[in-house]
């Protein structure tokens, strides 16, 4: 990818160990404890910033602030005023497209090439949400009760949303809560992850300069057990919408109880990809390798149980292996770096745990395994992408979520068998199939229980398409119309006329 600035320039004037404070009722603050968190560059570990770390009584001024911007200023905006906030988002979104980009990177380790590739798909999400919001509608209903009665129904906005976004995708999270609140006329409070919350509040700058009240896009810092749960648990938080592990998933549903909030949650997942004996190979061993390799693994839909029809299985281990040792791994910030690091040390040594298992219960490593080392390498946490040959359905490896740069490969022999490995998973996120036959195809993807299914290709993902599990990996869409009904709620209303 050929680059029409440079990131190491621009990177060199976004961050240098300052403080960034929180954004909490259009105003620019510290934690009330007065506590702060660091801020850490993946590739280095260099302090890029300071952020608040906020707690409970942050979290409470929060809600309050989105309290009173949903019942006042806000609930006046006409859903044409709410499309225009929207699209003058969207239009500042393109015009710092690149300083979002070089922020991402900096602070949980993509790739520049990733980051800057995901223009069309957050932009787009503005756009649409832009769209969406002056198309929401009840509908008239004939009902069967004696007289002159009419009834029909409204959609209202579901009031005050807390969201709560993972490290690895600020920007693109971040938007995927905050658009379709601002579209259906709720008001939200966003708790990014502690690893990686500068992106976000660059965003709440971009909001406030896009005239969005005071109130209606609140931004809190801090960790996930003091400032996630307290939001979790708020009594005046009408939604939840969490985007992260299954296990804080649970947490934050048992939580919501509390007031029986709206709860959506898209959590973990172990994506099968299934490649059947005609795929075509060429096609099918880059797009199975970036299914996982593309963020280090660190993505909830990696396509990490890899089952290949028997036939061809050796060929396309070997070829997934070499395709592997040629990934160019290195400094996000760097135009020709392919893979970046683990977002932090904690994170790689899990990852060096499982590679270990995989070792020690049997599986054949045909690729990568190590951490790197050397002086590109020193401060950063960084894991040669990594391949399993001779992999069984037990292994730890091909059991649980890795969320590392690590593909377990297995033969199958007949489809009916690998639907049937495919789906023996407590999760149901996402799952990929290689096929030149259509009816194969079809018959995969009406049979494997996933809430995306994408054939010959991955990772695709559209504002107008519903995104979301099944299982463990959670519950509610995010994507299209489904999406917006999540923070609406339906009131039924009856006139009788005669």
């Amino acid at each position: 990818m050929t680059l029409n600035f440079d990131p190491r320039a621009k990177a060199s004037t976004l961050y240098h160990g300052e403080f960034r404070p929180m954004f909490i009722g259009g105003k620019w603050v510290a934690a009330q404890s007065g506590e702060v968190m660091q801020a850490l560059n993946p590739a280095t570990g260099e302090v890029l910033a300071t952020v608040p770390r906020g707690g409970a009584a942050d979290i409470d001024a929060a809600v309050a602030a989105a309290r009173a911007a949903f019942e006042g200023p806000w609930s006046k905006f006409s859903p044409y005023e709410r499309q225009c906030v929207l699209l003058r988002i969207a239009d500042l979104f393109e015009t710092h497209w690149e300083e979002l980009s070089v922020s991402d990177t900096l602070d949980m380790g993509l790739p520049i090439i990733r980051t800057l590739a995901n223009r069309r798909r957050v932009i787009g999400m503005l756009r649409f949400y832009a769209g969406m919001a002056t198309a929401l509608h009840g509908e008239t209903i004939d009902n069967s009760i004696p007289g002159e009665i009419v009834s029909f129904t409204r959609r209202e906005p579901v009031g005050v949303v807390g969201a709560i976004i993972p490290w690895n995708a600020p920007t693109a999270a971040s938007i995927w809560k905050i658009a379709p609140a601002l579209a259906t006329g709720c008001t939200i409070v966003l708790k990014p992850s502690e690893e990686a919350s500068l992106t976000p509040l660059l965003i709440a700058r971009l909001m406030q300069e896009a005239g969005v009240p005071d109130g209606v896009v609140n931004i809190v810092t801090g960790t996930g057990a003091e400032a996630g749960a307290r939001l979790a648990e708020h009594p005046d938080v009408n939604k939840i919408v969490f985007t992260g592990s299954t296990l804080t998933g649970q947490a934050i549903a048992r939580a919501g109880v509390t007031n029986l909030k709206r709860v959506s949650l898209e959590l973990g997942g172990k994506s099968p990809v299934i490649v059947c004996r005609d795929a075509d190979i060429d096609k099918a061993v880059p797009v199975a390798a970036m299914a996982v390799f593309v963020h280090s693994g660190q993505i909830c839909i990696a396509g990490s149980r890899l089952f290949v029809a028997r036939e061809i299985h050796d060929e396309f281990v070997r070829r997934l292996a070499e395709f592997a040792g040629k990934l160019r791994i290195g400094h996000g910030i760097e135009a020709e770096t392919e893979i970046g690091p683990l977002i932090n040390a904690r994170q790689a040594g899990k990852v060096e745990v499982y590679i270990k298992a995989g070792s020690d219960e049997g599986a054949e490593l045909v690729a990568g395994g190590s951490r790197l080392t050397g002086e590109l390498y020193d401060g950063g946490n960084f894991i040669a992408p990594t391949v399993f040959g001779k992999v069984s359905d037990k292994m730890t490896i091909a059991r649980e979520e890795i969320f590392g740069p690590v593909i377990s490969a297995m033969p199958f022999d007949t489809l009916d068998e690998t639907v049937a490995r495919a789906n023996a998973t407590p999760y149901g996120l996402a799952a990929g199939v290689f096929t030149t036959h259509l009816g194969t195809a079809h018959k995969l993807a009406r049979r494997i229980k996933a809430g995306s299914v994408w054939v010959n290709m991955y990772h695709a993902i559209d504002p107008a398409v519903p995104f979301g599990g099944m299982k463990m990996s959670g519950y509610g869409r995010e994507g299209g119309l489904e999406h917006l009904h999540e923070y609406l709620e339906t009131k039924s209303v009856w006139i009788q006329t005669d």
